[in-house]
């Protein structure tokens, strides 16, 4: 399989957190391809971490729906599949729709010039079809709601379902396709700075709710 060129990326006492972050990165990104064969041993290279947090981010991968294992056989990265990812899209824009009801309320000037400032980069990245930017702004957009709703839970809700949705969202990044999201995100910040909880968080579902054009397609 092919792994990135930096080797011991991790010193040896990273968090499991850390190495599941990393090997999660890296099939959203694409760096480790749908079907392709997940080998402890690169991974124990590229990491530079033992084979036991490794086992256990795989695990957590598995739950996550992002690799399969074939008992006694191998890891492999999980297939795009269209029902698993419109299941997860579905939790995702729940969940930010709840993070819009629980935010709202508490919203600041300062947290609606950071969701301004975040469309402004969104939309620019877009202008670009730089898919990373592209993401990092729309993270941060959705960040502010997330954060402002002080609720945990709902964050590690988000944190394993949104990676199952993340692959298709480049794939729509990377066209012209995305820049609806731009306007959807302006509505939101508008029906956030009237203070109506409910209009911004139906505006919020609908935005993550949006992805299904791509998925059709």
């Amino acid at each position: 399989m092919p792994i990135p060129s930096q080797h011991g990326v991790h010193k040896r006492s990273l968090l499991r957190d850390n190495v599941f972050g990393s090997i999660r990165d890296a099939i959203v990104d694409g760096t480790f391809a749908p079907g392709e064969r997940l080998k402890d041993t690169e991974l124990e290279t590229w990491l530079g971490v033992s084979r036991t947090p490794i086992r256990e981010a795989l695990l957590r991968l598995e739950r996550a729906g992002l690799v399969v294992a074939v008992p006694g056989k191998a890891t492999i990265v999980a297939p795009y599949d269209l029902t698993s990812t419109v299941n997860a899209q579905r939790v995702v824009a729940a969940m930010h729709e709840l993070a819009a009801r629980l935010a709202v309320p508490l919203i600041t000037e300062d947290s609606i010039a950071a969701m301004v400032t975040a469309n402004r980069r969104f939309e620019k990245a877009l202008e670009r079809l730089d898919v990373e930017a592209a993401l990092s702004s729309d993270d941060e957009f959705h960040a502010v709601f997330v954060a402002l709703s002080g609720n945990d839970v709902l964050q590690e809700v988000l944190e394993q379902t949104t990676p199952i949705i993340r692959r298709i969202e480049r794939m729509r990044f990377g066209s012209f396709t995305a820049r609806d999201s731009v306007s959807q995100h302006a509505k939101i910040i508008e029906h956030t700075r009237r203070g109506d909880v409910e209009a911004t968080a139906i505006a919020c579902r609908e935005n993550w709710l949006s992805l299904r054009f791509a998925l059709s397609q």
